[in-house]
């Protein structure tokens, strides 16, 4: 069954199918989650079997709400599906909008939903293996430094988010 998102076509928001949205590279709706705990950010490597973008790093969590839901039931939900992490607050850091290539002929349009999830202590993490192939928990600052020194090692959006977003998400 194809995955609908929310996407607007000729200025009107409709649900489209994910993979449409990305090869038209149409303006859509996304989420991403940012969990901190102990002074460290959760990041994540996409899955090998993601049709954009797989073996990069990524923030906690990222994806596309579905038609008629909430960003933040929608950041709750992906939050527990990709890395098992449960009954958390995710609390809002705003909205952004990017434009990036992801290969394949793929672009990523988004009007995003940034949320932040901070804790005491760092959660057990059950990472689906259809979503995510490792996780790792990085101070803010090494995280910068490591995409500094190897960018092709880390997603378009978390990129942008680094460089452009980061006193709305961090701050």
């Amino acid at each position: 069954m194809a995955v609908m998102i929310p996407a607007w076509v000729d200025g009107v928001l409709q649900p489209v199918e994910k993979l449409e949205a990305h090869l038209k590279g149409l303006r859509h709706k996304a989420v991403s989650v940012f969990l901190v705990a102990g002074g460290a950010v959760l990041i994540q490597r996409r899955a090998m079997e993601k049709y954009h973008t797989p073996g990069l790093w990524a923030n906690t969590c990222c994806t596309h709400p579905d038609w008629n839901e909430t960003s933040e039931a929608c950041a709750v939900r992906r939050l527990e599906e990709e890395l098992g992490i449960a009954a958390v607050h995710c609390a809002p850091r705003g909205q952004v909008e990017y434009r990036a290539e992801v290969g394949g002929g793929m672009v990523e349009h988004e009007v995003v939903d940034l949320f932040r999830v901070d804790l005491n202590a760092r959660p057990e993490v059950r990472m689906n293996p259809d979503e995510v192939m490792a996780v790792d928990w990085v101070p803010l600052a090494e995280l910068r430094a490591r995409v500094a020194a190897t960018p092709e090692a880390f997603t378009p959006w978390l990129r942008i988010y680094l460089a452009e977003h980061g006193a709305a998400i961090f701050g």
